[in-house]
């Protein structure tokens, strides 16, 4: 059974939309994770936002692309210098967060986790 996302007023407004377009898939869980709030596609990560970060889970050849094309930069969750191959911070205005949620959702329901 799917945990509902938490009421709007306690995600970020920015991420309210791609939050509420998973809410009723069934495979899809929500909440407090990595000290952001973020979503699960069966119990692996696929998107969240915190510290004013949009971030999703891709495949390593397609977050080089957009790192190179200057729409993200690769992602250091401990901020320690260890880069993750497979997971993007998408820069504020680059790209619709939506699309790429549902990319990321569906990478990581294939088998891309």
């Amino acid at each position: 059974m799917a945990v509902q996302p938490k009421p709007a007023a306690s995600v970020d407004p920015r991420f309210a939309p791609v939050a509420q377009a998973f809410a009723s898939h069934p495979a899809v869980t929500a909440g407090k994770m990595m000290a952001s709030y973020g979503l699960k596609v069966n119990g692996e990560i696929f998107a969240l936002f915190g510290r004013d970060r949009f971030v999703v889970k891709l495949p390593k050849a397609r977050v080089d692309e957009m790192v190179e094309r200057g729409l993200g930069e690769r992602f250091d969750p401990r901020r320690d210098g260890r880069l993750m191959k497979e997971w993007l911070v998408v820069l504020a205005g680059s790209e619709d967060w939506l699309p790429l949620a549902r990319e990321a959702f569906d990478f990581v329901q294939s088998g891309g986790a």
